[in-house]
């Protein structure tokens, strides 16, 4: 393994003498089926011990099966709620996550231009639902505008491959360095590329830069099809590094809390089950002799550690 990558983080400030929780904007699409988007966002990043400053770029029409239609915020009203808290706010991080358009895409673009010091998370969704004519030109924009920007790119394997090796024509499939030297050539240090097949039961998700795989993770397969992972996994890393984590530290522990949150998963409608983003919040059926009155409980905050980072499972 290679030396830990460092991503700087700009400090947060609060009242002389006490510890300000770390401050994460977040861009996103607002999800009324709590499934994905905004929702996963703030519930991932608050369980992070991260404030959540929240731009809604628009909004889905949507169930837990699937998405059937999006509307796209105004990129003046975007880019207006950003400067807003920004100009009141300092951050330690950002997020991307579906802007809705290229138009947004460009302001979000010029916003994060502006506080180049602070670490970008650009994590990119499955669009297959999108029209093609729509889905090339967000594309393209998010190539030529956010990932210059952009500090860690977060995706499926199959969506990465898709959108940065189209002429891909090895039977093999790519792999992770190639994945992240793709990602490079637009300006991306590194990639958190998931979903990939490494055996019958297992999945594996790489963290990478064009010369190394800095660390990978392999886990089993679920059975249920779980909507909204994507969007937890790239908001738990984005509120870690925002808290001071270094980048494999960080990618260790949100990968973690995915494998938990997915295990503890239900399915609150017909469609996908959804990730418990707060599982940890939940009362146990018999608590530890001492625990109720508060005595001697243990620290609830996650701790990568615990969990090697080649034996999660999600």
């Amino acid at each position: 393994m290679s030396d830990t990558p460092e991503i700087s983080h700009p400090s947060p400030v609060g009242p002389p003498g006490e510890v300000s929780l770390p401050c994460v904007m977040v861009f996103n699409a607002n999800d009324p089926s709590g499934a994905g988007g905004l929702s996963a966002d703030i519930a991932a990043m608050s369980s992070a011990s991260a404030h959540v400053l929240s731009v809604v770029t628009g909004a889905y029409v949507r169930d837990t099966t699937e998405i059937h239609d999006h509307v796209a915020f105004d990129e003046e009203a975007v880019a207006e709620q950003a400067r807003c808290a920004l100009e009141d706010i300092p951050v330690q991080a950002f997020k991307v996550g579906f802007a809705g358009s290229p138009e947004n895409l460009s302001a979000i673009a010029e916003i994060t231009t502006d506080y180049a010091e602070v670490p970008v998370i650009t994590y990119m969704p499955d669009l297959s639902w999108w029209d093609e004519l729509a889905i090339e030109n967000y594309l393209d924009a998010c190539a030529e505008l956010l990932l210059p920007q952009t500090t860690v790119l977060v995706g499926n394997h199959s969506t990465l491959c898709r959108w940065l090796l189209p002429d891909w024509a090895e039977d093999r499939a790519p792999g992770p360095r190639e994945i992240a030297r793709a990602a490079a050539t637009h300006g991306v240090p590194y990639t958190l590329v998931t979903g990939f097949n490494a055996a019958d039961q297992y999945l594996e998700s790489h963290l990478a830069s064009p010369e190394t795989v800095l660390a990978t993770a392999r886990y089993e397969r679920f059975d249920a099809t779980f909507a909204g992972a994507g969007d937890t996994l790239s908001a738990a890393l984005c509120a870690l590094i925002a808290g001071g984590s270094d980048l494999q530290s960080a990618c260790a522990e949100a990968l973690t809390y995915l494998d938990q949150c997915l295990d503890a998963g239900f399915q609150p409608g017909m469609g996908h089950a959804v990730p418990d983003r707060l599982f940890w919040a939940h009362d146990d059926d018999e608590e530890p002799e001492g625990e109720a009155a508060g005595e001697d409980a243990p620290d609830s905050a996650l701790d990568a550690g615990d969990f090697p980072l080649d034996t999660t499972r999600h």
